[in-house]
């Protein structure tokens, strides 16, 4: 494998795959810069998945184009933060300080991304089977053939059936559920270290979501590779990650284990967004009451106007005069359990 120019040769480490502290990115229009992610810390071992969740304009998205520095050319930025990217037995990395050249070889190599609409990301003109082998390669130096072969593997291994004649097909003449597994099978192609999943199952119908979280954990765990999931729905998180992160206006404001944060959250907001998840009989019930499934008032807040102090506390119910003035740090509840809020103690257990 091709080592990256000026790095050291590869040594042994222990460190998690992936370490963010103090990331800050920032976008400027019209002579104006807002900052859309702020202080956000991040931790993900070998063979680990962390989910990131939130309402859309929390941040999420933009987190994690972040890690690889894709935010738009000339617009967005990584303005400050450190993205330690440290691939087991390899020479640990600043993804943030990495230049361009480098960077090139990071992408598509040692990590893999997997975006949310695959008809978007996947190129109309060139066969499946082309794109798959597209990172063999550019980054593994295959021949066409060779890397043509290894793309029907590839398919193969992520249960496209008949894959030989599928990577002979265009992305149009696949289903949506077909072309999201190609583009697994590209964002694994080079066997990453890390993969990246920016809510890969939003546009699938519920049992195709099944089939791809099913097909991510089982890939996941074959390779021992960690991963990033980002999306909105907590079913998710419940049937993947093994942590969770919870986002609002561009920070942290929870981050634990996925069972310790289902079962006594200690943010209002991640308390809000549980309480709004739809569960099998209750929403008949309520109907028939005549009752709506709760949900948390308003919306995220602009990047251009954001309230002084804690950013949720228009939307909070436990809000109290001291967290409109003040932004609270992030506490530790417990052992890797933390919390962005001034009142988490009054929380119910």
């Amino acid at each position: 494998m091709p080592r990256l120019q000026g790095v050291v040769p590869p040594v042994v480490t222990s460190e998690p795959v992936l370490s963010v502290s103090g990331l800050r990115a920032e976008f400027t229009a019209g002579g104006n810069t807002v900052t859309a992610v702020s202080d956000v810390d991040l931790v993900i071992p070998a063979g680990e998945t962390l989910a990131l969740v939130g309402e859309s304009g929390s941040g999420k998205s933009v987190t994690s184009l972040s890690l690889l520095r894709l935010l738009p050319r000339g617009v967005g930025r990584v303005a400050a933060g450190r993205i330690r990217f440290a691939p087991p037995g390899e020479t640990p990395m600043d993804l943030a300080a990495l230049d361009a050249e480098a960077l090139r070889q990071v992408r598509g190599r040692r990590i893999g991304v997997v975006f949310q609409e695959p008809m978007t990301s996947l190129n109309p003109v060139f066969t499946v089977g082309q794109q798959v082998g597209e990172p063999l390669r550019v980054h593994q130096g295959a021949s066409r053939d060779t890397a043509f072969r290894s793309a029907v593997r590839l398919l193969d291994r992520v249960g496209i059936p008949d894959a030989p004649r599928r990577a002979r097909q265009y992305p149009h003449e696949l289903s949506g559920g077909m072309r999201q597994r190609v583009t697994i099978a590209m964002a694994l192609a080079c066997d990453p270290a890390l993969l990246i999943a920016d809510e890969p199952t939003t546009a699938l119908d519920v049992t195709i979501q099944a089939q791809i979280l099913d097909l991510l954990g089982r890939q996941q765990r074959e390779r021992g590779m960690a991963m990033l999931f980002v999306t909105h729905n907590l079913g998710v998180v419940a049937t993947i990650a093994d942590r969770v992160a919870v986002m609002y206006a561009g920070r942290v404001v929870e981050d634990g284990s996925v069972a310790e944060v289902f079962r006594a959250p200690r943010h209002p907001y991640t308390a809000g967004l549980m309480r709004s998840m739809p569960q099998l009989g209750k929403a008949t019930a309520l109907r028939r009451a005549g009752q709506f499934l709760p949900s948390i008032p308003g919306t995220v807040p602009s990047l251009t106007r954001m309230p002084p102090g804690c950013a949720f506390a228009p939307r909070c119910p436990m809000a109290a005069p001291a967290c409109d003035a003040l932004m609270p740090a992030l506490e530790i509840v417990a052992p890797g359990h933390h919390s962005r809020c001034l009142r988490w103690r009054e929380m119910p257990s």
